[in-house]
């Protein structure tokens, strides 16, 4: 397996490294990512990648995005990357991790939707009773199912920071109430359909995020990724219970490994175990293998 923690694209622009995608102008209205292998976990790089996460995390978005194009247009076009990258091999090694897409303005929110009470959502609930301003039952568990799916936005952090969730009228005052509106229905509808689709396969969405950005006729559209185990808890069905943090195919098998260390959270990140490493990977492939088959 071959591993890729950074991209070198001579001949184009590079116009931001994030978390795991590069980011490469093309023209006025193309821009190329490429999903790289690194691996953040609490908004920090690790030190170490995971062998082809970045290609596991592409064929995955793809195959949703087609799933949900009814719901919402996304950034895919369907030009090769051949039209851009005129060296072959690098061209070759990047063809499975770059995608070239529309350039779009992103919005400057993370669209949450969460089926089940974990993470920062459980972590709310204990302290406030609630999640974005949104009320729930008293005395709920640990990753409980939640009695209706939310919609919990949180507000984009610069990388080595953390970030915040907010509820719908700080969302509102970010993006307007229109834009606010469709992005939470749409949010909602996307997960409620790839959970029923996934559950079907042995695999519980618990929660997940979307990014979406507008084009210069202010039209929506789903962009970055779409229900990855970066992006995504997954659990499976036949393990999950009730009260703690169920297994999973995603990378909450790197966060519980972080949270056994004397860590701050804080950039530079810790050193991985080959194992974990390797598990991590294993993981992110069986999700993939499961919900694509």
């Amino acid at each position: 397996m071959t591993t890729l923690f950074e991209s070198d694209i001579p001949s184009l622009k590079l116009l931001a490294r994030g978390k795991v995608r590069d980011i490469y102008d093309l023209d006025k209205n193309h821009i190329m990512i490429v999903a790289t292998d690194r691996l953040s976990a609490y908004d920090v790089i690790m030190p170490e990648a995971v062998p082809e996460k970045g290609k596991i995390l592409t064929r995955l978005s793809n195959f949703w995005f087609k799933m949900m194009e009814d719901f919402v247009p996304n950034h895919l076009t369907n030009i090769d990357i051949d039209q851009y990258v005129k060296d072959k091999e690098l061209a070759r090694k990047l063809k499975e991790r770059a995608i070239i897409v529309k350039k779009l303005e992103p919005l400057p929110i993370e669209s949450v939707v969460r089926g089940y009470l974990i993470g920062s959502g459980w972590r709310d609930y204990k302290k406030y009773g609630e999640i974005c301003g949104i009320a729930l039952p008293k005395g709920m568990q640990k990753a409980q199912k939640l009695p209706e799916v939310i919609f919990t936005p949180a507000t984009k952090a610069k990388s080595g920071n953390h970030d915040e969730n907010i509820d719908f009228t700080n969302t509102v005052s970010l993006i307007s109430e229109k834009l606010a509106r469709d992005v939470r229905d749409i949010s909602i509808k996307i997960y409620e359909r790839a959970e029923d689709y996934a559950n079907a396969r042995g695999i519980i969405i618990a929660d997940t995020k979307f990014e979406f950005g507008l084009d210069d006729n202010k039209e929506l559209y789903i962009i970055d990724e779409m229900l990855t185990p970066d992006s995504s808890r997954f659990w499976p069905k036949e393990s999950y219970e009730v009260g703690i943090s169920p297994p999973s195919y995603d990378k909450q098998y790197l966060r519980d490994y972080l949270d056994t260390l004397t860590w701050n959270k804080k950039a530079p990140g810790p050193e991985i175990p080959k194992e974990i490493i390797k598990n991590t990977q294993q993981k992110y492939q069986e999700a993939c293998d499961i919900l694509m088959s």
